[in-house]
C-alpha cells in the first residue's frame, strides 16, 4: 500500500506566474494551450545507447525494489532487462518533486497534476515523444493529451494511473445514505467534530467544483480555474465547514482509523480506504456523488536535464507496460493506465472495482491540476487566482 501522498503545496509558481498569457481551454478536456507558452525544447527523435542508470523521484510505491516486500519487486527485472540501474528519490509532496527536479540530479519524476504545469513552464520537464513508449499506444484514451499532461497538442510525460476522489461515510451513523457532496458542506454540521477533508490545498478545488454545480450563478466551469470572486466563495464555503471538522487528513491510515472508531463518520477518500476499511470490518461505503470529484492522474516526465534520457524512456515504456502497471496499481491502490494492465492483475475484479475502463465514470472527474493566472478554463477577461494564493487560504481556512 501507498505511503502518505500530502500536498503541502507550493509556495512559488516559478515559471507560470511569470507565463505570457496566450488563450487557453477546459482543464477537464483535450489540451489546446493552459494560457502560457512552455520553454521552446524538443523530444528526442530517437533514442541512443542507455547510459546504466536512470535517477528517479517517485511516489512511494511507485518504484518497488523489493527492499520493502521481498514479493514486491518490478525494478529488479527493469534493471537486468535494460542494464538502466534505478536510484529512487520518494518524494512526500508535490512540491518537493517540483525542487527536486530544478535540481537537475534527476531524470524522470511521477508528477500529479498539481506539480506537472509548473515543471512544463519552468522549463524543467521535456516534451516526450510517445513514439519512442511503445506501450503508450495502449494508455486510456482518456488520459492522453490532457490539460495537465501537454501543452498545445505537445505530450509532455506518459499516464501512470488515475484514482477519484470519492465521499466515505459510515453507514451506521450517516443516514441516509448521501449521494451529495452537501453532505460534507451545507450538512456538516449534522455530523459536526467527525467530518473529514483532505488536508491539502488542492481540496479548495471540492469546495468550488460543489458551487460549480450548485450555484451557477457563479459561472464556475472549471474548479482549478477561479477568478477572486469565485475563489473567495469557495473559500467561504471552506471556512464554514471548518467549525465541523473533526480531523483534515493526510495519512489514509489514520482516516481508516478514524472511520473505524467513529471519529470520523463522513468525509472525502480514496478507493483503497474504502476497500482497506471495509477489509477490516469499518462499516463504510462510498459513493463518486452527483455532482462528480475531484481526482488524479500522475504522469511519468523525463527532466529536461536528464543526464540518463535514453534510461528515462526505457523506465516510461517499463513502468506502463501491461504486466507492471498492473502490479503497481494493484499495490498502489489505482487504476492502471494501460487498458492491457487489466487481464494482468492478480485480483480479476481489481479494474471494475476501480473503474479502470469505465469511460462515464471518469467523465465525472475533475484532474487535479495547477491553478495559474492564466485561467484555464479559457477566459482572458479576467486573472484566476494561482497556486500560491490558495496556500495562503488553506492555512487561513484551517485556522
Amino acid at each position: 500500500m501507498r505511503a502518505t501522498r500530502t500536498l503541502m503545496a507550493a509556495a512559488a509558481l516559478g515559471g507560470l506566474l511569470l507565463a505570457t498569457a496566450c488563450g487557453g481551454s477546459d482543464g477537464d478536456s483535450k489540451s489546446g494551450g493552459q494560457g502560457f507558452t512552455p520553454p521552446k525544447m524538443s523530444a528526442p527523435k530517437s533514442l541512443g545507447k542507455t547510459e546504466g542508470k536512470v535517477n528517479l523521484i517517485a511516489w512511494a510505491g511507485y518504484a518497488e525494489d523489493g527492499s520493502n516486500d521481498p514479493k514486491v519487486d518490478w525494478v529488479t527485472p527493469f534493471e537486468k532487462q535494460t542494464g538502466c540501474q534505478v536510484s529512487t528519490k520518494v518524494a512526500g509532496t508535490s512540491d518537493e518533486m517540483v525542487s527536486l527536479m530544478k535540481t537537475g540530479q534527476y531524470d524522470a519524476v511521477s508528477a500529479s497534476g498539481d506539480a506537472s504545469l509548473r515543471l512544463i513552464a519552468s522549463g524543467d520537464a521535456a516534451p516526450v515523444n510517445t513514439d519512442l513508449v511503445p506501450n503508450y499506444r495502449d494508455i486510456f484514451a482518456g488520459l492522453k493529451m490532457q490539460a495537465w499532461n501537454s501543452v498545445d497538442k505537445v505530450a509532455y510525460g506518459v499516464p501512470h494511473g488515475r484514482g477519484a476522489n470519492l465521499l466515505m461515510y459510515r453507514t451506521d451513523k450517516v443516514s441516509p445514505a448521501p449521494d451529495s457532496w452537501k453532505a460534507v458542506f451545507e450538512d456538516a454540521g449534522t455530523y459536526k467534530g467527525h467530518v473529514t477533508a483532505y488536508d491539502s490545498p488542492i481540496y479548495i478545488a471540492d469546495a468550488a467544483l460543489y458551487l460549480m454545480k450548485t450555484k451557477p450563478d457563479l459561472g464556475i466551469k472549471n474548479p482549478y480555474a477561479l477568478d477572486q470572486k469565485q475563489f473567495d466563495a469557495a473559500v467561504s464555503l471552506l471556512k464554514k465547514q471548518n467549525g465541523s471538522i473533526g480531523e483534515y487528513w493526510s495519512d489514509y491510515l489514520k482516516e481508516i482509523s478514524a472511520f473505524k472508531s467513529g471519529d470520523s463518520v463522513v468525509g472525502t477518500s480514496w478507493q483503497v480506504i474504502v476497500n482497506t476499511a471495509q477489509g477490516e470490518k469499518a462499516p463504510v461505503k462510498a459513493v463518486l456523488p452527483k455532482e462528480g470529484a475531484t481526482g488524479w492522474s500522475d504522469t511519468w516526465m523525463v527532466a529536461a536535464k536528464a543526464k540518463h534520457p535514453n534510461c528515462a524512456y526505457k523506465w516510461l515504456d517499463w513502468i506502463v507496460s501491461p504486466k507492471v502497471n498492473a502490479q503497481v496499481a494493484e499495490y498502489f491502490g489505482e487504476a492502471p493506465s494501460n487498458a492491457k494492465a487489466c487481464d494482468e492483475t492478480s485480483d480479476k475484479s481489481f479494474c471494475a472495482t476501480y473503474h479502470a475502463d469505465d469511460t462515464a465514470y471518469w467523465k465525472q472527474v475533475h484532474y487535479w491540476n495547477t491553478p495559474i493566472p492564466q485561467c484555464l478554463d479559457g477566459r482572458t477577461d479576467v486573472t484566476c487566482v494561482p497556486y500560491a494564493k490558495w496556500v495562503q487560504a488553506w492555512t487561513e481556512i484551517k485556522g
